[in-house]
């Protein structure tokens, strides 16, 4: 079996032969609290290991950490069709995670006794570094001054990634239901990753870059905004938007509105700005990381392409304190 078009095996192709494996993972992701779109990435991951294995003439069930070492250099030269560059290393890095947490499973049924990728050499990640093209605020203005006239729906769009931070697979999930009202604000609910539930509050520019969407695709269908129902993005032919045709809108945008680095950049590209622009206006590490669902405060910092701005230096509060102090 190919692996060339890289991404694109599924089970139906290992079905016929080796129908086990499937069910061995579809009991192990109905055991785990994912997101579909977590629980569809992981599938294709194991899915193109086990393929790799068939290939190789290896039994998975028998693979050792020598055969996982061999794996992850074969994952390192896979061409990542979005970007045309090879799979970076956190990419490679969280394909052999979602691989070790299977094998974990495999092990609590008794399948096998080791996990051959707990002793693999899997690449270093960085935790201060990010492969993803940041974006500056007046950037980040320019795209939301194009997505604006380019068409509600776009504005709507890059408007909540932008003042959100919200991860793409997060926006395409949600539905017209998700959007209310809680004390006074306005507010967008959504499932996050790991599956968990979040809700947001939307400023008074954000919302109305949804309401204006909702009240032009109202027109459109003959109907109040109110009574529209189903997922909040949708195609002209009423279909949900997914997530390649978000990652093809920001780049359109981007060029269109004469970033440099309009070809590298993604969706996640705002999420990161967004963190940079909270923090770089004073807001606190932990609520930034609160809003980003983000467990580990490192994480967050990560994110933060200004963390190193010599002018957040922590020494000239200290020197203006002492400074007061002084008589």
């Amino acid at each position: 079996m190919s692996l060339d078009a890289f991404g694109s095996v599924g089970f139906g192709a290992l079905a016929g032969s080796e129908p086990q494996y499937a069910s061995f993972v579809e009991a192990w992701l109905a055991n785990r609290r994912l997101s579909a779109n977590t629980r569809e990435a992981y599938r294709r991951d194991v899915a193109n290991f086990l393929a790799w294995c068939l290939d190789g003439g290896i039994d998975p069930l028998q693979a050792m950490f020598t055969h996982v070492n061999t794996y992850a250099r074969h994952l390192e030269q896979q061409i990542d069709v979005r970007t045309g560059r090879p799979l970076t290393p956190a990419t490679v890095a969280r394909k052999l995670s979602g691989l070790s947490s299977w094998y974990d499973f495999m092990i609590k049924l008794g399948v096998v006794g080791t996990n051959p990728v707990a002793g693999a050499d899997r690449p270093y990640v960085s935790r201060d570094h990010s492969a993803t093209v940041g974006m500056s605020p007046s950037e980040v203005d320019a795209l939301l001054y194009t997505a604006a006239l380019d068409s509600a729906r776009a504005h709507a769009i890059v408007t909540l990634l932008a003042d959100l931070g919200l991860r793409v697979g997060e926006l395409v999930a949600l539905d017209i239901a998700d959007l209310g009202h809680e004390r006074g604000h306005r507010t967008v609910r959504f499932h996050a990753k790991g599956g968990k539930q979040r809700r947001r509050a939307l400023a008074p520019g954000t919302a109305e870059a949804v309401d204006s969407y909702l009240r032009q695709r109202g027109e459109r269908a003959g109907v109040a905004p109110e009574e529209l129902s189903g997922p909040l993005f949708v195609t002209d032919k009423g279909r949900p938007v997914d997530r390649h045709a978000i990652f093809r809108l920001v780049r359109r945008l981007a060029e269109k509105a004469g970033i440099p680095s309009a070809a590298k950049l993604s969706p996640h590209s705002l999420r990161h700005a967004f963190a940079t622009t909270a923090r770089a206006e004073g807001v606190p590490l932990e609520d930034v990381q609160d809003a980003m669902g983000h467990a580990d405060p490192r994480t967050t910092r990560r994110y933060d392409r200004d963390r190193h701005n010599l002018d957040r230096d922590p020494s000239y509060a200290i020197w203006a304190a002492r400074a007061r102090r002084a008589p």
